[in-house]
């Protein structure tokens, strides 16, 4: 079992839409990825803190992290149809049922995911010792995961209240 937590939601989200963000509230973490500021330096000492553990984190792409409202609806439409499939994975989205087509993994619905809000990361190749680090190690950073069906699934739970750790790396690294 995946530890789940509860999400607090960091109040500078407070109005904004989902997909929407203002770029004044994300921050680079390598290449064209991005999270909200607040997850940002989270991830990047839990990154740097796995690498001295010999363990790589790494998002699967770009593409998850955050993810703008437009990326997730192609997304969305690229593995869900509204014709009915037979896979029983339905998604209720602009006022219709769309089922999930075969072979692909399910993705929320546009506007609903925390990668739309710049606070979750799908990390690569979370199985085996990198799946067990982060389950002994995500909480010092403020990661939980999300579901049970996700193990690379993880997003940043503590809203404006950094851990300590992370709090002592931002203060240390003096990360805005």
């Amino acid at each position: 079992m995946f530890p789940v937590v509860k999400i607090r939601m960091p109040k500078d989200l407070t109005g904004v839409q989902a997909g929407k963000l203002p770029q004044e509230l994300l921050r680079s973490v390598g290449g064209s990825a991005q999270l909200h500021h607040m997850a940002a330096p989270a991830w990047l000492k839990m990154v740097a803190d796995a690498k001295e553990a010999g363990i790589v984190l790494k998002p699967t792409s770009s593409a998850d992290t955050y993810r703008t409202y437009a990326m997730q609806l192609a997304a969305f439409k690229q593995r869900y149809s509204l014709t009915d499939t037979g896979t029983g994975e339905t998604r209720h989205f602009e006022g219709k049922t769309w089922y999930l087509k075969p072979k692909m993994a399910c993705l929320a619905t546009p506007g609903s995911s925390n990668h739309n809000w710049g606070l979750a990361v799908d990390v690569a190749n979370a199985n085996g010792k990198t799946l067990e680090w982060m389950l002994k190690n995500e909480h010092l950073y403020g990661f939980s995961h999300e579901v049970q069906s996700e193990p690379w699934h993880i997003r940043l739970v503590t809203g404006d209240t950094p851990t300590p750790l992370v709090q002592a790396f931002i203060d240390a690294k003096v990360i805005a």
